[in-house]
């Protein structure tokens, strides 16, 4: 056994047993750190595969923003996960035959995948070899789907915003800083001139 093919087998093992624990956990926090754990052994197989700009972009993205956020999330909020498991049940068969109607496409796509090899061979743009995986995307990506890229990245900016528009809420009783009525008062509003008499202060 070859040494790529150990840590082939290691990562896998570990990230098909963490992703079991993220559902199999009653605990959410715990549901939160096997998903992180998952996600760098699926680093570790993209990089034995020789994608290297998937697995930094699975660590940064991922572990480092959406994992850690959903982490934040899940212990900041009070959620009682308790009465949101009540009548889960009812919704079982439907996810039975999702499940099985995504497992049937896989199975589709894998078989095609291995019947049909001459696919891969009708790229539109040949891969060049002599370069790194992230210079030839990045080449691709801010050159020929530079407008489409940039059209996502509009479109996800957009979802930020809603949702912060969406959960944002605002407080009775509570001072807030208006920048607009502070830049636009007088003088008069501003300053106050009091006439003290000798001895008796402010």
């Amino acid at each position: 056994m070859t040494l790529p093919l150990f840590f082939f087998y290691v990562f896998s093992i570990i990230a098909v047993a963490s992703a079991l624990m993220v559902i199999a956990s009653r605990n959410p926090v715990h549901s939160v750190l096997f998903l992180i754990l998952c996600f760098v052994n699926s680093a570790g197989l993209f990089m034995l595969a020789g994608a290297e700009f998937l697995a930094l972009i699975l660590i940064v993205v991922y572990v480092g923003a959406v994992a850690v956020l959903f982490l934040f999330v899940v212990m900041m909020l009070d959620v009682d996960f308790a009465g949101m498991r009540q009548g889960m049940l009812q919704y079982a068969p439907a996810g039975v035959v999702v499940g099985i109607i995504l497992l049937l496409e896989l199975l589709l796509v894998a078989g095609s995948f291995v019947l049909t090899p001459e696919v891969a061979s009708t790229a539109v743009m040949p891969i060049d070899s002599t370069i790194e995986n992230t210079r030839a995307l990045g080449q691709v990506l801010y050159t020929r789907y530079v407008f489409l890229f940039q059209a996502a990245g509009a479109v996800l900016l957009v979802a930020m915003i809603g949702a912060i528009v969406l959960t944002l809420r605002h407080k009775p009783g509570i001072k807030r800083q208006d920048i607009f009525k502070q830049t636009s008062r007088k003088r008069h509003e501003g300053v106050e001139l009091v006439k003290v008499k000798p001895g008796q202060g402010l």
